[in-house]
């Protein structure tokens, strides 16, 4: 593939613009109907690999973390994401965006990624209904 052939599919492919990357097994937390189906199908596009879920319990290359306001605790969520990845993973978190129901304070989130020990250290659309943000595991924390 080429240069030009990868920036075209990083403009078109959900996936590719967060990230993603082939042969990455990903796995994806509080999934629902109403979940983005063109990311999710996207992702296993671009990986080659189904998306797995909680009960998966190898290492993972990313997370993918769907999170609406009713959904409990957003603190014990984002642990739950940290437990079979290695620093640096990638880590989206994906929430309802404003005036959607399930809608989740950017505060609540905040406070959230800190509580789990993560930072947020990029965002992005994730369709017409979801915001991304993507988190990390502080360098420093070994």
């Amino acid at each position: 593939m080429s240069a030009t052939t990868d920036h075209a599919e990083e403009r078109t492919n959900p996936a590719a613009r967060l990230g993603f990357q082939p042969g990455q097994v990903v796995q994806e937390l509080g999934y629902g109907d109403d979940s983005e189906h063109v990311l999710r199908e996207a992702i296993e596009e671009l990986t080659g690999t189904d998306l797995v879920d909680e009960e998966y319990s190898d290492v993972v290359d990313a997370v993918i973390v769907w999170f609406r306001d009713e959904d409990g605790d957003l603190a014990d969520a984002l642990v739950d994401a940290t437990t079979l990845i290695e620093d640096g993973a990638l880590i989206w978190l994906m929430t309802p965006k404003s005036g959607r129901d399930g809608y989740v304070e950017p505060s609540s989130i905040q406070e959230a990624a800190v509580t789990a020990g993560l930072q947020q250290v990029g965002s992005a659309s994730a369709g017409k209904d979801w915001n991304g943000l993507r988190l990390a595991t502080p360098k420093a924390k070994r």
